[in-house]
């Protein structure tokens, strides 16, 4: 892409950002869920129940980041 971006093209690239964000706490939300339920539903020592939760953090948090990277960067290709 060369020059200026077009209104349209600003536009479009707000409202990809916002959704990869959105999507992205609610893939995280359901990831940590699903990572930690042992920890939760589960009856487990404070021990366990802190390293499965910890461990739902990580993927949670990993997944956060990589969604609105990969939504951009798609976006991006898919403009040349």
């Amino acid at each position: 892409m060369t020059g200026p971006r077009t209104q349209d093209e600003r536009d479009a690239l707000t409202i990809e950002i916002v959704f990869a964000l959105v999507t992205a706490g609610l893939l995280a939300a359901v990831r940590y869920v699903a990572v930690a339920s042992p920890a939760l539903f589960g009856d487990l020592d404070r021990a366990h129940e802190r390293a499965w939760q910890g461990a739902a953090f990580a993927v949670a948090t990993v997944g956060f980041a990589v969604r609105p990277v990969r939504a951009l960067w798609l976006f991006s290709r898919q403009k040349r």
